[in-house]
């Protein structure tokens, strides 16, 4: 298993949001590298780590788990999707997707800001600075050092 963590604007889409669907195609990545990620490397049962950005505390929220490992994302073809690219042919697709299924909302935010102080997070892809993916992997260790700054 291997551990992820996929940003999203929670005017847009939040965690309340996952929680009420329970599973969600995640659509709409069109950054090549977040794209590999989801075609390539995720698979069923891999944890992700629900984070809010753009917002006024960003932060991670909650959990989730690949539902659906990578297939091509159809809002690429349609025209009338807010995410439509027209050199994306269904014959060859340009952009992945994965599902994710909730699993858990914590009860706090973990802020980014506090997360940017813990030594042991330093090399974290989340906290370095001009990183600007959507998507990005989570070592064993950053995950477990996260979960323990959980509030139950």
């Amino acid at each position: 298993m291997a551990y992820w963590l996929m940003k999203s604007e929670p005017d847009v889409f939040g965690i309340d949001d996952l929680k009420r669907v329970k599973v969600e195609p995640w659509d709409g990545v069109r950054n090549y590298q977040a794209r590999n990620m989801m075609r390539d490397e995720m698979k069923k049962g891999d944890e992700v780590f629900f984070y809010h950005s753009n917002c006024e505390v960003p932060g991670i929220v909650g959990i989730m788990t690949v539902e659906r490992e990578g297939y091509p994302d159809d809002t690429a073809f349609n025209p009338e999707a807010k995410y439509y690219d027209p050199k994306s042919d269904p014959d060859k697709p340009r952009w992945y997707r994965v599902d994710v299924r909730f699993k858990r909302k914590f009860k706090e935010t973990i802020p980014l800001s506090d997360l940017k102080t813990y030594p042991e997070l330093a090399d974290m892809a989340l906290v370095r600075k001009g990183n600007r993916l959507s998507i990005m992997p989570v070592s064993p260790q950053e995950w477990d050092f996260i979960m323990g700054l959980v509030k139950e």
